[in-house]
Order: C-alpha cells, then sequence, then structure tokens
C-alpha cells in the first residue's frame, strides 16, 4: 500500500513540475512586442531591478494558469520525458555509483554552475560593461543577475516542496517527500537561465552562443556524473533555466543596449561577416560617395 502511495505522489509530482517546466518555458517562447526605445525619462534597469523581480516571480508561479492548446508541442515530450527518467531515475543512478573515475573532473565542472561561479560572470559582464561604456555587456550583467535570482528563488521553493533524496542517499535514494534536496538541479537551472541571457544578448554571435550554452551543458551532465542529482532532476532544472533566462530577457531588454556605448544595428550585426555598405550625399558641397565598413 505504501509503495502504491509513493508511485501515486511520483505521479502527481512529475505532472505538477511538468506543467510548471513546460508551462514557463512555453511562455517564454511566446512572440512579444519588439522593445520600446530608451526613452530619457526611462527608468534605468538599476532602478527596476527589484520591480522587475516582483514582476518575473508573478509571471513563473503563475503561468499554468496560462496555457492553451498551442503549447502541447512543449508540455508532451517534456511530461513524457521527465516520467520517464523517474522511472528509471534509481536505475541509472546506480548504475553510474560503480564508477568513480570521473568524479574529480564533475567537481570540477560543476563549479561553473556554482552560486560563486554564474555570480562572478554576471558581476564580471556588468562591471566590465560599466567600465567600458558598453551598453550590452552591462545589460547582460544586470539581467544576468536578475535571471539568476528568479532561478534562485524558484528552486529552493521546488525543493522544498519536493523533497528528493539524492543518489548519494544512505536509504531512500531518489523517493521524494523524505528530507532531501535533489529535484530539480539548482546547479542547472542557474547554469541554463545565465546562458540563456548571454545566448540572447548576442544572438549574432554564434561562437558566444554556443560557448554559453555548451558550458551550461557540460554544468548539468556533470552534476550526473558527479552522483549529485539524477537525470530527471537535471532535465527540469535546465527546462526550467532556459524557460527563466528567455523570458528575463525578452521582458526587460532595450533596445538601445547594442554594441559599444551605442546603439546596435542589427542588420549588421547579423550579418557581421559582410561590408556595410552605405550611400553618401551632401548636398550643400556637391559631394558623392559610398562608405563602406567591415568588421572582423
Amino acid at each position: 500500500m505504501r509503495s502504491n502511495r509513493r508511485s501515486i505522489c511520483h505521479f502527481g509530482m512529475t505532472v505538477l513540475i511538468t506543467v510548471l517546466a513546460t508551462a514557463f518555458c512555453a511562455h517564454a517562447q511566446t512572440p512579444s512586442a519588439s522593445p520600446t526605445p530608451i526613452a530619457a525619462a526611462t527608468p534605468t534597469l538599476e532602478h527596476e531591478f527589484f520591480k522587475n523581480l516582483a514582476r518575473d516571480q508573478k509571471a513563473i508561479w503563475t503561468s499554468p494558469f496560462h496555457l492553451d492548446r498551442s503549447d502541447a508541442q512543449w508540455l508532451a515530450p517534456l511530461a513524457v520525458g521527465t516520467a520517464a527518467l523517474i522511472a528509471t531515475d534509481r536505475q541509472t543512478g546506480d548504475e553510474l555509483a560503480e564508477s568513480t573515475g570521473q568524479l574529480k573532473a564533475s567537481r570540477v565542472i560543476s563549479y561553473a554552475g556554482s552560486d560563486y561561479g554564474v555570480g562572478a560572470i554576471a558581476a564580471g559582464f556588468y562591471f566590465l560593461g560599466r567600465a567600458k561604456h558598453n551598453d550590452r555587456a552591462r545589460e547582460t550583467g544586470i539581467l544576468g543577475a536578475e535571471a539568476l535570482i528568479d532561478s534562485a528563488i524558484v528552486v529552493t521553493a521546488l525543493k522544498e516542496i519536493t523533497q528528493r533524496r539524492r543518489p548519494t542517499a544512505a536509504s531512500g535514494r531518489s523517493d521524494f517527500f523524505d528530507g532531501g534536496s535533489s529535484f530539480p538541479s539548482g546547479h542547472s537551472i542557474e547554469a541554463w537561465s545565465l546562458a540563456t541571457v548571454i545566448a540572447n544578448e548576442y544572438h549574432g554571435r554564434r561562437g558566444v552562443q554556443i560557448a554559453a550554452y555548451g558550458i551550461a551543458s557540460a554544468v548539468s551532465i556533470s552534476r550526473f556524473t558527479g552522483e549529485k542529482h539524477y537525470l530527471s532532476d537535471i532535465l527540469v532544472g535546465s527546462a526550467l533555466g532556459y524557460g527563466i533566462g528567455r523570458y528575463v530577457y525578452r521582458a526587460h531588454h532595450r533596445a538601445g543596449a547594442g554594441g559599444s556605448g551605442g546603439e546596435e544595428d542589427v542588420s549588421f550585426e547579423r550579418n557581421r561577416h559582410w561590408p556595410a555598405i552605405t550611400p553618401l550625399y551632401n548636398r550643400r558641397s556637391r559631394d558623392y560617395g559610398v562608405a563602406l565598413a567591415w568588421s572582423f
């Protein structure tokens, strides 16, 4: 009887957490209006930081109430994948526990997703942007910090609700509602939330996107190979982190946060490998010509 009750609880928790993760990811994917240009009287992101955090939390926790039929394309695969992983987590975790050679490397890699690691990256973007008058780097730091705090609030609440035992627990491994703190993965949600902000800010630079998502993926995988989390913990944490990072960027990005402290020429940024050709015409001096700019 106890086993049946646990199975029902596991299934219910899978559905609830998956709906939250998927609803928010789908909400983040919904196209929004283009950001309005920064006006002189518009409060800075620093000034609006805590107000934006409150708005973010409202959007996150109410997202399941805004689902529609089109969200099934995200909900169904994630729900099935999460349920399948939860059902096999103990088996995969126990099999991995037979190998210890990867633990040291996994621990080193996971540092990049720790509070200190992601915090240092966000702070580095912000202070470098302030020092170099680079609005994009400054905004990346602010929105990155905002996404990290949002992620920390969400993952703390979900850990308290689910209380799942970790793979290294002496007893009751993978059990929910048993005093643990495994579900979802905190490193994964924070690494993916920051990576998604960075990738969206530098959307025209494929190398930056590959690096950001590559590091987030490595951190997530290291939490499994380091025997700190189960695969389902990582999947849900990564999905939530991606959704939070994407939402924060789309909700609070300022159109003027371009390159080196100036307005961003989106068309040129997306085609930076090609020269920008601009006609020149001065009616007063009767000068005609063409300006050629090429960024390497």
